[in-house]
């Protein structure tokens, strides 16, 4: 419930602070990573931690017959539906509230699931690979990031900074592709984006400096210095890879 209350209380504001303040390299990372599965050309697709739908949206030019997109967040998924009924896209992708780690589906059920950021908010990622290998039918792909791999030494203070917005879990070099294994999965490809997420969170921050009395205005000094804090210790840990964004591609194996 703690990750679905953060998520609910930053629902309203998502969309601007992703494309907008990133001046919209978070479109262009969604548009390469959804590349990596056009040539399984899955036609059922589920997008796991959907939040407002920005992922599912850019599955559309894989020409899928249906994309399902759930989420916890209540406030993330009454904006995303509003998006869709908007965009004309209801009748292809359909937002539900569900939770990662107990999916309401049939095993075998997709040919691809996908994950923007979620993973790292997952309470329990074994369990939830564990799950999504359940519903992804044999030969399914699953396409996560990971943004939260520990590459060095990080003290206290930027893991209390970095954490400061809700529930995190970092973890280790490799542990990914440990827990990929144990769920039974191949693992495909790996991507690092850790270069990307450094410019994400330089300019997010440099673009709140510029509009630092309104933006002091609408959230109090303290919670901008606060995403301020946030936003440098993104930056720093990933220039100096301290910190390591992933990109995973893997298959659940097929039967003989």
């Amino acid at each position: 419930m703690q990750v679905a209350k953060m998520f609910d209380a930053i629902s309203g504001k998502y969309d601007f602070l992703n494309h907008f303040l990133s001046l919209g390299i978070d479109i262009r990372w969604r548009k390469k990573a959804i590349r990596l599965l056009a040539n399984s050309k899955p036609k059922f697709i589920l997008d796991v931690a959907t939040g407002t739908g920005d992922f599912a949206i850019e599955a559309l030019k894989l020409h899928p017959e249906k994309i399902v997109g759930v989420d916890i967040s209540e406030g993330m998924l009454e904006i995303g539906k509003g998006k869709m009924k908007a965009k004309n896209y209801e009748s292809v992708i359909e937002l539900m509230r569900a939770d990662s780690e107990n999916l309401p589906f049939e095993e075998n059920k997709f040919d691809a699931v996908i994950v923007a950021f979620g993973v790292r908010n997952f309470e329990n990622l074994e369990k939830g690979l564990s799950e999504i290998f359940r519903v992804l039918k044999p030969n399914g792909r699953i396409l996560f990031s990971d943004a939260l791999i520990i590459g060095g030494i990080v003290s206290h203070d930027e893991i209390a900074a970095r954490s400061a917005i809700g529930y995190y879990l970092f973890s280790p070099p490799a542990e990914n592709e440990r827990l990929l294994e144990t769920a039974g999965f191949r693992l495909l490809q790996v991507c690092d984006a850790t270069a990307n997420a450094q410019r994400i969170a330089g300019r997010w921050r440099e673009a709140r400096c510029k509009r630092a009395a309104a933006l002091i205005a609408i959230e109090g000094q303290e919670n901008f210095e606060g995403l301020q804090r946030f936003l440098a210790t993104i930056e720093t840990l990933n220039k100096e890879r301290r910190l390591l964004r992933s990109v995973y591609l893997a298959q659940k194996p097929g039967t003989n």
